[in-house]
């Protein structure tokens, strides 16, 4: 099985560090192979941010779909899940956004869980998408621990701060498990789970593993009618008139 990994921004060092992180979680069958977008910021911090990074995950879907070996799953490795919907329109393969797939793992761990993500910013994006995903009941809280994404890497503190607002948000909001609410945080989860004595779970892991259960039994290529079957074909101009050839 091979499993796309796509960096949602334009940071190459990061999808490096993911790709590690999901190699490590997959099974000994299952190859992960790491895109970084083409275009956009180069961390997603805001809804603008968000909503510019959304065109180059969808052309590197567009790409792989094209290529002589296409990929059998593709991930979105940021924590927004940018553009998952209209992914899911243009894809022949099942795609799994990080977020979606950290709640869904931590539903099943039972109990209520918290998500500790990067800036305060983002929380109300974090909030949305418990709704969207049906865990709103289940999740007890949402922090931030204020490290910008491209200082994950770099900030010699990152490990602690996280650790210690993970163990915070067990005690503080009585959850059973943390998600983290960053890709950037990949290499980090095993590492705090064993410190505070609790699941803590990566959505970049969680969404390879999910694939790799989702792909035998999806039944892909996509649906042929409904909300996600193809875009229907309009004419693009300007700086996305290459989007029009799906």
């Amino acid at each position: 099985m091979r499993i796309c990994l796509i960096n949602p921004n334009t940071t190459t060092s990061m999808t490096d560090l993911m790709v590690r992180a999901a190699q490590a979680a997959a099974g000994s069958g299952t190859e992960i192979v790491g895109v970084t977008s083409s275009m956009g910021p180069a961390s997603i911090e805001s809804h603008y941010d968000e909503a510019l990074a959304v065109p180059g995950v969808l052309a590197a879907i567009t790409a792989d779909r094209v290529a002589e070996t296409p990929c059998d799953a593709y991930v979105l490795a940021c924590f927004g899940d940018p553009g998952l919907d209209a992914a899911r329109e243009i894809a022949d393969a099942p795609v799994l956004g990080i977020a979606q797939a950290a709640m869904a793992l931590a539903a099943l761990v039972g109990g209520g869980f918290s998500v500790v993500t990067t800036l305060s910013r983002t929380i109300g994006r974090a909030d949305e998408l418990t709704h969207r995903y049906g865990v709103a009941g289940l999740c007890r809280g949402l922090h931030a621990c204020d490290i910008p994404v491209l200082e994950l890497e770099t900030d010699p503190d990152t490990e602690a701060v996280l650790t210690d607002a993970c163990a915070r948000a067990l005690t503080d909001d009585g959850s059973e498990s943390v998600v983290l609410g960053c890709g950037g945080m990949a290499d980090l989860a095993a590492r705090i789970s064993a410190k505070i004595g609790a699941p803590v779970i990566d959505g970049v892991a969680a969404a390879v593993r999910l694939a790799e259960a989702l792909v035998p039994v999806a039944g892909f290529p996509g649906p042929a009618s409904g909300e996600y079957s193809r875009p229907p074909a309009k004419r693009y101009t300007g700086m996305l008139a290459g989007f029009e050839r799906l």
